[in-house]
C-alpha cells in the first residue's frame, strides 16, 4: 500500500474509521473480483478517495454502495462492511493504471530488483496487463483510463525537457490532468454533474500535492541512486516545494467548498485536514523527532546527563600514576571482562546459561513460523504491539513502524465527533479540536 493519505485512530471517530476502512476493503476486493488476486497489490489509501467522493456526493438512504464481507486475515478473521458498486470499481480502474505506470517507472529507472533483465520483463508483462484490464473496468463505469496513459506518456516527454530553472509544475501537469479527470467523473456517477468542476479542480491540486510529496521524500534516495527527481532536475529547493504543497493544501479546501455533499465527513477529513497532516509530517518530521540538543544558554540544564571530568583533574591524576585514566572508568564487560558475571552468557551473566537474565528462551525455526502465521491470522503482525514470534522481544507492528499511524496524542474531542460535518464556517486552517468546536460536537 501507498500514498500520502494516512489517517490514525486519533483524528478519526469511530463511525469514520469505520467508513475508512470500508472504502480501503472495498478498493481490495474490487481489484481481486475484478482482476485477480494479483492486482491487490495496487491498493493504496489515496486511491480509495475516489470511493469516498462517490458515495458522499449519493442520496443519504442509497445503501445500494455497502455490502458485508467474509472474514479476512487483516481484519483479524471477521467480517465487515465494505464498499462496493460504481465508486468501488471506478477506484480500482485508477488505482490499477496508475500501479502500472509506477511499475513502468520503477523498470525505467532500474529501482532495485527492477534493474535485472528478468523481473523487468516480468514487471513489463504485467504492467501491460494492468493496462488493458484497467481500461475494461474503466470502460464499464463510463470512464477513459486513456487520459491517465496519455498523461504518463506525456510526463515522460517533459522530465527529459527539464533543465535547472524550469517549473516543477509543468512536471506535475501530467499528473494533475490525471487525478483531475478522476475526481471530476465522481460527480457523474454520483448524479451530481453540477460538482465536476470544483472537483476538477480539486483533483488537479491533489495530485500535486502527491507529486512534489513523493519527489520530496524520494529526493535524498534518488540523488544516492542517481535516479531522476523533478526537484533536484529543475533546481527547486525545499522551501518552495514546501510552500506549493501548502498553497494546493489551501486550494483543495477551497473547492471542496463549492461541492454538494450529502455526508462530507470523511471527505472533509481526508482531503481537508488529512493533507495538511501529510505536508507536515514530510517536511516538518525530522525536527519533531530531533535528539534532545544538550544545555543550551535558553534550556535547562539535562540533570541527568553525565558531564565530563574538568581537564585539570585528568592531568592531576596522570602525573600522579603517570597516565590520565578516569578513576570513576569501568571494565566495558563489567568485573572480570567477557566473560565475568557481568558478561552476558557468563556465569551469572545477562542471557548466558545459567544466567540470572530475564530474557525469554528462543523458540525454535518451527515453532516461530506456526506463531508467526497465527499472530499473521489475527492481524497481530499489523496493527498491534506484539512479540517477536521467535526471540519474543517487544516489537513495534507493521502500521506503525511504517508511518501509518501517528505518535499523537488525540484528544476527546476529536474521538467524539465526525469531524466537520456541514460546518460551513470552518475555514480549515483550523487543527481538528477547533474544527469540532466550530461544529458544535465538543
Amino acid at each position: 500500500m501507498f500514498g500520502i493519505i494516512r489517517p490514525c485512530s486519533h483524528h478519526l471517530s469511530d463511525r469514520l474509521r469505520a467508513s475508512w476502512m470500508a472504502h480501503l476493503c472495498g478498493l481490495c476486493l474490487a481489484l481481486r473480483d475484478d482482476h485477480g488476486q494479483l492486482a491487490r497489490t495496487a491498493t493504496n489509501y489515496d486511491g480509495l478517495i475516489i470511493s469516498v467522493l462517490v458515495e458522499a456526493q449519493r442520496p443519504a438512504d442509497d445503501r445500494s454502495g455497502r455490502r458485508t464481507a467474509g472474514p479476512c486475515p487483516l481484519r483479524g478473521m471477521r467480517t465487515a462492511e465494505v464498499a462496493r458498486g460504481e465508486g468501488a470499481r471506478l477506484a480500482a480502474s485508477v488505482s490499477l493504471a496508475l500501479a502500472s505506470v509506477k511499475v513502468r517507472d520503477h523498470v525505467a529507472d532500474g529501482d532495485g530488483l527492477f534493474a535485472r533483465r528478468p523481473v523487468a520483463l516480468g514487471a513489463r508483462a504485467v504492467a501491460r496487463r494492468w493496462d488493458r484490464q484497467s481500461a475494461g473496468s474503466g470502460s464499464a463505469v463510463g470512464f477513459d483510463t486513456g487520459v491517465l496513459l496519455t498523461a504518463a506518456a506525456r510526463q515522460v516527454e517533459l522530465e527529459r525537457g527539464a533543465a535547472p530553472g524550469s517549473a516543477v509544475l509543468l512536471v506535475t501537469e501530467p499528473t494533475e490532468s490525471a487525478t483531475s479527470a478522476a475526481f471530476a467523473h465522481t460527480a457523474v456517477l454520483a448524479g451530481r454533474p453540477q460538482n465536476a468542476e470544483a472537483l476538477a479542480e480539486a483533483g488537479r491540486l491533489f495530485g500535486r500535492l502527491a507529486h512534489l510529496l513523493d519527489a520530496v521524500e524520494d529526493q535524498e534516495e534518488d540523488a544516492a541512486t542517481g535516479a531522476w527527481n523533478p526537484l533536484t532536475a529543475t533546481g527547486t529547493d525545499r522551501a518552495e516545494a514546501e510552500r506549493l504543497c501548502r498553497d494546493a493544501v489551501r486550494g483543495i479546501r477551497l473547492a471542496l467548498r463549492e461541492v454538494e455533499f450529502t455526508d462530507r465527513a470523511l471527505t472533509h477529513v481526508l482531503l481537508a485536514h488529512e493533507t495538511g497532516r501529510a505536508v507536515d509530517r514530510v517536511f516538518r518530521g525530522p525536527a519533531l523527532h530531533a535528539p534532545y540538543p544538550g544545555p543550551h544558554q535558553d534550556q535547562p540544564p539535562n540533570p541527568y546527563q553525565q558531564q565530563p571530568h574538568p581537564p585539570q583533574y585528568g592531568q592531576q591524576y596522570g602525573q600522579q600514576y603517570g597516565q590520565p585514566q578516569n578513576p570513576y572508568q569501568q571494565p566495558p564487560f563489567g568485573a572480570g571482562g567477557p566473560g565475568g558475571p557481568q558478561w552476558p552468557g557468563g556465569p551469572g551473566g545477562g542471557h548466558g546459561p545459567g544466567g540470572g537474565g530475564n530474557r525469554p528462551p528462543r523458540r525454535s525455526a518451527l515453532a516461530g513460523c506456526a506463531m508467526w502465521a497465527l499472530m499473521a491470522c489475527t492481524c497481530q503482525l499489523l496493527c498491534c504491539d506484539h512479540k517477536n514470534p521467535w526471540t519474543r522481544e517487544p516489537t513495534e507492528g507493521w502500521c506503525d513502524r511504517h508511518g501509518l499511524d501517528c505518535d499523537c496524542d488525540g484528544c476527546d474531542c476529536c474521538q467524539g465527533c465526525d469531524g466537520c460535518d456541514g460546518c460551513d464556517s470552518c475555514d480549515c486552517d483550523c487543527d481538528c479540536c477547533d474544527c469540532c468546536d466550530c461544529c458544535d460536537c465538543s
